[in-house]
C-alpha cells in the first residue's frame, strides 16, 4: 500500500565550511536536537528522454534512512510537494506504477541518477520538546548512470516536521517559520538554493539537462499560435489529473473532464484553424473519456444536492429510513463509477488518446486561418458561438414548461459552455472583452446547470421513491423533495429571461469587434 507525506522545505546552498547559524529563538525554536548523520543511497528512475523530471516528478528507490522504499514526489506548489511512499522491493510498485502511467505510457522507467548523501540531522523543537522541523545539512555525491557523468555538492534543508496528528503541517505559523529561518540564514549569508530539487540539479551538473517543454506550433501573434497554446493547456492538464483522479483528490474528477469538455469544444469552436479531419476522431475519444468520468462526477453532484435537500427539511419532515437509503444508494453507485473510472484510465484506449493529442501538438493540422492575425480569427469564431447559444436560448424560452423545454435549456446549457470556453481560449488575445462576456455567459450557464441538475435530481428521486415504496417505505419525503426541485427549476426559468438579457446586451457582443 502506497501512503502519502506531505513535504513543505527550503532548500538553501552551501559548502562543506559552511556554519548552520544558532537558531534558538528563531521563529519559536526554543532548542535544536542532534540526531547525529545518516547515510542514504537512492537510485532516481524516468523514462530515457526524462518525461517525469520535465513535468517536475521524481521517482526513486532509496535504502537507508527511517522511510527507505520507493518514493514519488509530486509537486503542488513552490516548496511544496507530496510524497507518495511504497514499500522497499526490486521492482516499482503498481501502486506507484500507475500513478505514473499518463506520462510514461508504454515507454519503461529506467535507472538515470544514483545519489548517495550523507545527511547530518537536527531537530527544531518548540518549548515542549515537541518538533517543530527538522534541519538537515547534506553531503551530495551524484552519479550518472546512462553515460558518464559524476558531481558533488552540499546543501541545507529546512522541512516542516509532521503536525500532532501525524498529518502535514502547513499552516499561517508553520509558513511564519520556514520564513523567519530564512531570514536568519539570509543574515548568515545562506541563499536559497536555484536548483528545485536534488535530481534537477544532479542532472544538470552530469550532462542531462531536463529537456523543456515544444511549443505549440504555428508563428506567434498567429491564430493557430493562440489556439494550440490552449490547447497544450488543456491537454496538459488532462495527463496531470489521470494521477490525482487515481488517488481520488478533490476535485479531481470534476477537473479532468473539464479539460476534456474544453478540448473537445476547442476542436469546434476553432475549426477553421485545426483541421477537423483529425480533430473530429479526437473529439470523440475526448467524449468517450469524459463520459466515464462523468458518472462519477455526476454521482458526486446528485449526492451532495440530495443530501443538503434532506437537510433543509425539519426533522419532523424527514420520515422513514430516507438517509440511510439515500446513503447506501451512494456508496454502491459511487464504487461503482470509481470501477469504471480507473478501467478507463487503464485502458489501451486512454493512452492511445493522450498519444493523439501529442501528435496533433507535434504536428498541428493547421489550416490557412492559422496564419491569420489571431484577433481577427478567435473573435469572429467567438461571436459564432455566441449567436448559436442565442438561438438556443431564445428557442427554449419561447416552450411552454414541460419536458420539451426542459431538453431545449439542457441544450442551452451545452451551448453556454462551449461559448464560454471559446471565450476563455481568446482571453490572452481579446483581453477584457473575452473576459467579460466569459463572466456573463458563466452566469447563464450556473442557471442552466442548477435547473439541469434539478431534472436529473427528480428523476432520480422518482427512482427511489419507487424502490422505497415496494420496500414497503413511506415515499412522503420523497415526494415533497420532488416538490421542491419542481419549484427550484421553475424559479430558474424565470430569472433566466433577465439574466441572458444581461449577458446578450448589443455591447457585449460588439465589443469583440474592438
Amino acid at each position: 500500500m502506497a501512503e502519502t507525506k506531505r513535504e513543505i522545505e527550503r532548500k538553501y546552498e552551501a559548502t562543506e565550511k559552511t556554519a548552520v547559524p544558532d537558531l534558538v529563538g528563531t521563529g519559536g525554536v526554543a532548542a535544536v536536537r542532534d540526531e547525529g548523520v545518516t547515510e542514504l543511497d537512492a537510485v532516481y528512475y524516468d523514462t530515457p528522454d526524462l518525461r517525469l523530471a520535465a513535468d517536475a516528478l521524481t521517482l526513486r528507490r532509496r535504502t537507508g534512512g527511517a522511510d527507505e522504499g520507493w518514493h514519488l514526489k509530486v509537486p503542488v506548489a513552490p516548496g511544496i510537494r507530496d510524497e507518495i511512499r511504497a514499500p522497499l522491493s526490486e521492482t516499482l510498485p503498481d501502486s506507484l506504477a500507475g500513478l505514473l502511467r499518463s506520462r510514461v505510457r508504454h515507454t519503461p522507467v529506467v535507472p538515470v541518477v544514483r545519489l548517495r548523501s550523507s545527511r547530518d540531522v537536527r531537530l527544531l523543537l518548540d518549548a515542549d520538546g515537541r518538533p517543530l522541523a527538522e534541519l538537515s545539512v547534506d553531503t551530495v555525491r551524484a552519479e550518472r548512470l546512462t553515460g558518464t557523468g559524476e558531481a558533488t555538492w552540499t546543501e541545507i534543508e529546512v522541512e516542516l516536521a509532521d503536525g500532532p496528528d501525524g498529518t502535514a503541517r502547513g499552516d499561517g505559523a508553520d509558513e511564519a517559520l520556514l520564513d523567519a529561518v530564512g531570514k536568519r540564514f539570509k543574515k548568515a549569508g545562506i541563499r536559497p538554493s536555484a536548483a528545485p530539487s536534488k535530481l534537477a540539479r544532479a542532472l544538470e551538473e552530469t550532462g542531462m539537462p531536463v529537456p523543456r517543454r515544444a511549443g505549440g506550433g504555428g508563428a506567434p501573434g498567429s491564430a493557430g499560435h493562440a489556439v494550440l497554446a490552449y490547447v497544450r493547456e488543456q491537454a496538459d492538464a488532462v495527463v496531470a489529473f489521470d494521477p490525482a483522479v487515481r488517488r481520488e483528490l478533490p476535485d479531481a474528477v470534476h477537473q479532468m473532464r473539464v479539460a476534456c469538455r474544453r478540448l473537445r469544444s476547442t476542436f469546434k469552436t476553432y475549426r477553421k484553424v485545426l483541421d477537423r479531419a483529425v480533430t473530429d476522431r479526437l473529439g470523440e475519444e475526448l467524449k468517450w473519456l469524459a463520459g466515464e468520468l462523468g458518472a462519477a462526477r455526476d454521482e458526486e453532484v446528485l449526492t451532495a444536492r440530495l443530501t443538503a435537500r434532506l437537510d433543509e427539511l425539519p426533522s419532523t419532515l424527514r420520515l422513514g429510513r430516507v438517509r440511510a437509503r439515500l446513503r447506501a444508494r451512494a456508496v454502491r453507485r459511487a464504487e461503482d463509477a470509481r470501477r469504471a473510472v480507473l478501467a478507463a484510465l487503464d485502458s489501451p484506449r486512454h493512452l492511445a488518446l493522450l498519444d493523439a493529442l501529442d501528435a496533433l501538438l507535434a504536428d498541428p493540422p493547421l489550416r490557412d486561418a492559422a496564419a491569420h492575425d489571431a484577433p481577427e480569427v478567435l473573435a469572429r469564431a467567438v461571436r459564432r458561438d455566441f449567436d448559436r447559444l442565442a438561438g438556443r436560448v431564445e428557442h427554449a424560452l419561447a416552450l411552454a414548461p414541460g419536458h420539451e423545454r426542459d431538453l431545449a435549456l439542457h441544450a442551452a446549457r451545452k451551448a453556454a459552455k462551449r461559448t464560454r470556453y471559446a471565450a476563455d481560449a481568446a482571453r490572452p488575445v481579446l483581453g477584457k472583452p473575452a473576459k467579460r462576456l466569459a463572466k456573463r455567459v458563466k452566469a447563464v450557464q450556473s442557471l442552466l446547470g442548477e435547473h439541469q441538475d434539478s431534472v436529473v435530481a427528480r428523476a432520480a428521486l422518482r427512482e427511489i421513491a419507487g424502490q422505497a415504496h415496494t420496500a414497503g417505505e413511506t415515499t412522503f419525503t420523497w415526494g415533497l423533495l420532488y416538490g421542491r426541485e419542481e419549484a427550484a427549476a421553475a424559479a430558474g426559468e424565470r430569472e433566466l429571461p433577465g439574466l441572458w438579457e444581461r449577458a446578450s446586451a448589443p455591447r457585449i457582443r460588439a465589443s469583440l469587434t474592438r
